[in-house]
């Protein structure tokens, strides 16, 4: 079990990870956001490639994954990373993991899942605390980074309901990241002819962070994840996953020196303890 803990913080330091780096890489224009973009993914499919080769050996299969997930996969991570260029990393963590939870749940009731009250209460909760930080009672964020973030949430939303119940995650997640190399090579082409032009550029140390983003906080953060995934029951995985915007904001205040506000603390909590609420309650039901 204390490996299980282990592992599992690891997971989740990763995946607050990326969103430390496309901030610290896109927020000063050390690299822009389709470069940023096009390397993540290209570097995160190159090391899941390199997975699936030791998991597999000599064996010679398909790729596993689908298309449809892939390009769910390719809208998260572009959208992701236009969304930082203006977003604060807590904000964006927040906008991004109540867009995810909502999609999810918006999809089970649209489905046919009847939500018990403890279960409305949390989402009206979440909802409140999304409504508070975009208002304009606090630095209201930039409402077209807002937009994009949205969408990378209601991506990744998609991506992850269409993975429900696969038999190999890792092996599929490993499948779409491939599976989207055309259109991040695409995305690199368009970095390296409009340099300096489009935001940002492509900088040793934009390209640094890039990759990290890639291989560690993405690529061997969802096989750490799909490892400990079996070991925890389900509500403990959703429940827990709830900590990355927690560790966003405060590896966004150590590194990053973001101002971490009692509005945003407020709006924060509403978000995480609401859809803490609503996931509990759905498990439940």
């Amino acid at each position: 079990m204390p490996m299980t803990a282990f592992f599992t913080i690891i997971a989740m330091v990763a995946f607050a990870a990326n969103s430390i780096l496309a901030r610290e890489a896109l927020g000063d224009g050390t690299m822009d956001a389709a470069g940023f973009t096009g390397l993540r993914l290209a570097s995160g499919a190159v090391a899941l490639a390199f997975v699936l080769m030791l998991r597999r050996k000599d064996e010679v299969k398909a790729v596993p994954g689908s298309w449809a997930s892939a390009l769910a996969l390719f809208v998260y991570a572009v959208a992701f990373s236009f969304a930082y260029v203006q977003l604060g990393a807590a904000t964006g963590a927040l906008i991004l993991f109540v867009s995810v939870q909502m999609t999810m749940i918006g999809w089970g009731i649209a489905c046919g899942e009847r939500p018990r009250a403890m279960q409305w209460l949390g989402i009206f909760m979440a909802l409140a605390g999304f409504v508070y930080l975009v208002s304009p009672a606090l630095t209201r964020p930039d409402p077209v980074a807002t937009a994009l973030m949205i969408t990378a949430g209601i991506a990744w939303g998609v991506y992850s309901l269409r993975g429900r119940g696969t038999r190999d995650p890792i092996g599929d997640t490993a499948g779409n990241f491939i599976r989207t190399l055309p259109l991040a090579m695409a995305l690199l082409a368009f970095a390296l002819v409009g340099q300096g032009s489009i935001g940002g550029e492509m900088s040793g140390r934009g390209i640094v962070l890039a990759v990290a983003s890639g291989v560690l906080a993405s690529a061997a953060g969802y096989v750490v994840w799909y490892r400990v995934l079996p070991h925890l029951a389900a509500i403990a995985a959703a429940i827990v996953q709830l900590s990355v915007p927690v560790i966003t904001a405060a590896a966004g205040v150590l590194f990053l020196a973001e101002p971490l506000t009692i509005e945003l603390t407020l709006a924060g909590v509403l978000i995480l303890c609401g859809l803490a609420l609503a996931i509990a309650a759905r498990r439940k039901a």
